[in-house]
């Protein structure tokens, strides 16, 4: 095993170092929770990676991303954070996907080549998305729920999402799932209610996605949640060690 991977060998084995290095892992956004998922994955020696984000860096991700710098602002997500997984290690297979994952774009992806699938977007048709195409392909899926207007990174659970409460996103995927015949789904949620807080206007302007920002420039503005380091970087580091876990098993 590769030097950089002995601490992480000594608490998993050799087997299970091994069964990592074959697999092949797509996380879907690499923002402020995919991203700490990205690195978990990258640091654990998972040896395909595949990201799909359509966004760019912009300054007010700093606060909370990972791969968001003075340095990298401007830059496509996936592209900093593949540099980011090669600079970890070199060997491991990156694949960037600069796209916005919806029903326009789930064609473009065959889930039946992954190991695992992470949802760490935003867009409740996506996560939709990912969920009944996972579903279908039997590849296993873990969501992230809302991260955003939260406080206290201790209320994180890991749970199926029948089994949730209190988080608005999480209520909202219950209805729609079972509405289209999903009878299970992994889920990280935080009990702890949202916190009240000012919310401006996306304009648009902000990030660099295209498909995000269209949206706003025709009038269909949404607000925009309030985050902390470290809460989304919690709810990552989570869901990347859900996926080993079961990876492993």
């Amino acid at each position: 095993m590769n030097e950089r991977y002995q601490r992480t060998e000594l608490i998993l084995g050799t087997a299970a170092m091994d069964k990592l290095r074959g697999c092949r892992v797509a996380v879907f956004g690499v923002g402020g929770v995919g991203g700490y998922v990205v690195e978990a994955l990258a640091r654990s020696g998972v040896g395909a990676l595949d990201l799909i984000d359509c966004d760019k860096v912009d300054i007010t991700n700093i606060n909370r991303q990972i791969i968001a710098l003075s340095s990298t602002v401007g830059q496509q997500k996936v592209d900093v954070a593949a540099a980011r997984v090669k600079d970890i290690d070199p060997s491991i297979n990156v694949t960037t996907h600069p796209v916005f994952y919806g029903p326009e774009t789930e064609g473009d992806f065959d889930f039946t080549q992954y190991d695992y699938i992470v949802d760490a977007i935003d867009s409740v048709k996506g996560k939709i998305a990912l969920a009944v195409n996972a579903e279908k392909c039997g590849t296993p899926l873990i969501s992230s729920m809302g991260a955003g207007n939260k406080l206290d990174p201790t209320r994180f659970e890991v749970s199926d999402i029948y089994k949730t409460s209190v988080c608005p996103l999480a209520r909202v995927m219950r209805k729609e799932l079972k509405e289209r015949g999903i009878k299970k789904l992994k889920v990280v949620y935080s009990k702890e209610p949202p916190i009240a807080v000012s919310r401006p206007a996306m304009d648009g302007s902000a990030g660099g996605c295209p498909a995000c920002s269209e949206g706003a420039r025709a009038g269909n503005k949404r607000p925009v949640p309030g985050s902390i380091s470290f809460v989304p970087s919690v709810c990552g580091l989570v869901i990347a060690g859900e996926v080993i876990k079961d990876l492993i098993k």
